[in-house]
């Protein structure tokens, strides 16, 4: 493993615990948010939690691009390494006193996605990985299920409606009925949920970079599938399926009635 990547593991455990703690000071307060052009709701502790970030990262390593939910886009052209921020990802959760929110960080270098961590502050769990680190969870190694079939595995997912807005009510019908079991633990502690055996399939039919990024590398190295409903390991489909890669065969055959 590059030390450098171990480097940037540490560093992005730290600001993700740091951004945890700024939101879980205003969890559970009777914060209204607000909305934006897209009817999604952000709230101060989103815009503050994405600043502490920045900050941290414009401070450390001024010559890295950033790009987050909340301010955009910083300088991603003609720079080798990218951190990519959702300061919360559920913030529907957030605002309603549900635990479930996380705070996500992933370091894109030369065009991959080698580093990531998903700090769940409330749950009390932070999951992290670099390429060649293994997956730690709470700081003990994890892995994905060793689920064989779908019929014995749990499928989680976000908001059910949302499979028919985006077209893929069928996809997403083949798929539960092939499960075993389904619970809505959606948003991205679902993928926590795969990425340590305590779930066999998450996914979401739209998905912006912010909400991909950490998950590739932490379920690269927990030994499953991160990336669109093609089979693509990438953060760029506009959608994630996550999963184990022994499951993987099976649930692109659901999603595509194959």
């Amino acid at each position: 493993m590059s030390e450098s990547y171990r480097e940037y593991l540490d560093f992005a455990m730290e600001i993700a615990w740091h951004a945890g703690q700024l939101s879980r000071g205003y969890f559970q307060t009777g914060l209204r948010p607000d909305f934006k052009s897209d009817d999604s709701p952000v709230t101060v502790a989103d815009r503050e939690a994405e600043r502490l970030v920045r900050s941290r990262i414009e401070a450390r390593y001024p010559d890295h691009a950033i790009v987050g939910e909340e301010f955009g886009d910083e300088g991603s052209e003609g720079r080798s390494h990218r951190w990519i921020i959702d300061p919360i990802d559920g913030t529907r959760a957030f605002v309603r006193g549900v635990p479930l929110y996380g705070v996500l960080i992933g370091l894109e270098i030369e065009g991959e996605c080698r580093v990531g961590v998903a700090n769940f502050p409330v749950m009390g769990e932070m999951i992290a990985a670099a390429t060649g680190t293994g997956c730690w969870w709470n700081g003990r190694r994890t892995r994905v299920s060793s689920v064989e079939h779908l019929k014995e595995g749990l499928i989680a997912h976000a908001d059910t409606g949302s499979f028919a807005h985006y077209g893929k009510a069928e996809a997403w019908a083949r798929l539960q009925q092939a499960a075993g079991f389904r619970a809505g633990w959606g948003d991205s502690y679902g993928y926590l949920l795969v990425a340590t055996g305590r779930a066999e399939v998450m996914l979401d039919p739209i998905m912006n970079v912010w909400d991909c990024a950490p998950f590739m590398p932490i379920l690269r190295e927990a030994g499953g599938y991160c990336g669109d409903w093609q089979g693509n390991p990438t953060i760029y489909g506009n959608e994630l399926l996550g999963t184990t890669s022994a499951l993987l065969p099976e649930v692109l055959h659901l999603l595509h009635g194959e």
